[in-house]
């Protein structure tokens, strides 16, 4: 049975007496007292100040604060509500860049509708929400309390519960097996009725809306393109220095060895300067294969069509290719899709025991589409260990792309990778 994630889910289960939500509505109702208490103190005090010295900037100054200390209210009730709200609340702040100074912060956290709106809870939970909560949890935990303890307290002394006399322990065991149970269920449930009533009110008010909620999705959309472009911004520094610093001092290590070669007279040290020739060259074809894995130049001079044939010739197995583009695609993109051929062709060759395989693409109402199929032994799946353990790493790069990746890989095959990505050729 999966876990409750809010107080209402757990209400609504039979287990809910005996797991944490009880207790952990009591915590929720006891810690709104000090929260209360302090918003309260804290706006009517800073209210008091600013209207008195409103004659001078001061004043004003203090006035216009009020929706900064209702962002510093939000943010601690957020984190409080993690008691009755599993998943907790996410922020409705937008999300602001590094660089940006603190004054500005401060000037775009004031103007923001989020902080307004936990600037009326704030003034809600310390009018109305924390003397309700100390009143009930206050009154059910003591009442709690004195039952557990009703044996040993009638013991010593005269105890009166309600129409009740207790003068014995005896009598406050009885009492306590008697009312303790029905006290407890009815209790339980009347503060976790409370505690979820406050924390629905906490999501409403100091949750993102709608729209607030689209425009976190686009600047977290905005950040991962960012980070991809730093990506591909790096790729091309790391790229220019391989090929026109390390590879053009191998090349002229390769040449000096093979003059030095020549003018050696046959003997150990032109044995050994032809092993060093050897190995020169050995290592200046592996960096030449690494530079163009980093990013073949074909992809870069000819497109991506071109690019896929590439991989493809390089296959120790038919690979059929189909891809059909009116255009270049933009560079993000087309160098995404390079890398889901590049690796799903490179998973066949190794781990799919294949025999054919079909690579197409194409373009359809702004949404690119490639697809590798095989016919080999299936499998593969994004994250498994093992084979297709690259695909992670792709899956990745499409989301921050806007794009998804489907694999279809049924033990004993066939498999069929599917990429999606919006593409607008007029960006």
């Amino acid at each position: 049975m999966e876990k409750p994630k809010t107080a209402w889910t757990a209400l609504a289960s039979p287990r809910y007496l005996v797991s944490s939500w009880p207790w952990r509505s009591y915590a929720y109702l006891f810690t709104a007292v000090p929260m209360g208490a302090v918003s309260i103190v804290v706006l009517v005090g800073l209210a008091a100040a600013g209207a008195l010295l409103s004659p001078i900037l001061v004043g004003i100054l203090i006035l216009g604060a009020f929706p900064l200390i209702g962002a510093a209210i939000g943010w601690a009730e957020r984190r409080r509500a993690g008691l009755m709200l599993v998943d907790g609340i996410s922020s409705p702040h937008a999300t602001l860049p590094r660089e940006l100074r603190w004054r500005d912060r401060l000037k775009f956290r004031r103007r923001e509708q989020a902080s307004m709106r936990a600037l009326g809870y704030g003034f809600v939970l310390g009018v109305l929400i924390w003397p309700i909560s100390a009143l009930v949890a206050g009154v059910s935990a003591a009442t709690l309390l004195i039952t557990l303890a009703a044996p040993i307290i009638a013991d010593h002394v005269q105890m009166g519960m309600g129409p009740w006399t207790l003068d014995t322990a005896r009598e406050g065991l009885v009492f306590l097996v008697l009312f303790g149970p029905v006290f407890y269920v009815v209790s339980s449930y009347l503060i976790g009725v409370l505690a979820g009533a406050e924390a629905s009110l906490a999501k409403t008010m100091l949750g993102p809306r709608q729209e607030e909620l689209q425009r976190n999705v686009a600047d977290l959309r905005r950040s991962r393109l960012d980070l991809v472009d730093a990506f591909e911004t790096e790729r091309a520094r790391i790229e220019r220095h391989l090929h026109d610093g390390v590879q053009q001092r191998l090349v002229g290590l390769t040449m000096t060895l093979g003059l030095a070669e020549l003018d050696l007279p046959a003997g150990e040290g032109r044995r050994l300067v032809v092993k060093a020739h050897a190995e020169a060259e050995a290592a200046l074809a592996d960096l030449r294969a690494a530079v163009r894995g980093i990013h073949p130049r074909v992809l870069v001079d000819h497109g991506l069509e071109a690019a896929v044939r590439e991989v493809a010739d390089r296959m120790p197995l038919p690979v059929t290719v189909q891809v059909s583009l009116p255009s270049r695609l933009p560079p993000p993109i087309e160098a995404a899709a390079y890398f889901v051929v590049s690796e799903a062709l490179a998973n066949v060759a190794k781990h799919a025991r294949a025999t054919k395989c079909e690579v197409s693409g194409f373009l359809d109402h702004e949404q690119l589409i490639i697809t590798v199929a095989d016919d080999g032994v299936g499998g593969a799946e994004p994250g498994k260990s093992g084979a297709g353990t690259g695909l992670t790493g792709l899956v990745t790069r499409l989301d921050a792309l806007g794009g998804r990746l489907d694999v279809d890989s049924p033990p004993g095959g066939p498999t069929r990778l599917r990429m999606e990505c919006p593409c607008r050729l007029g960006d």
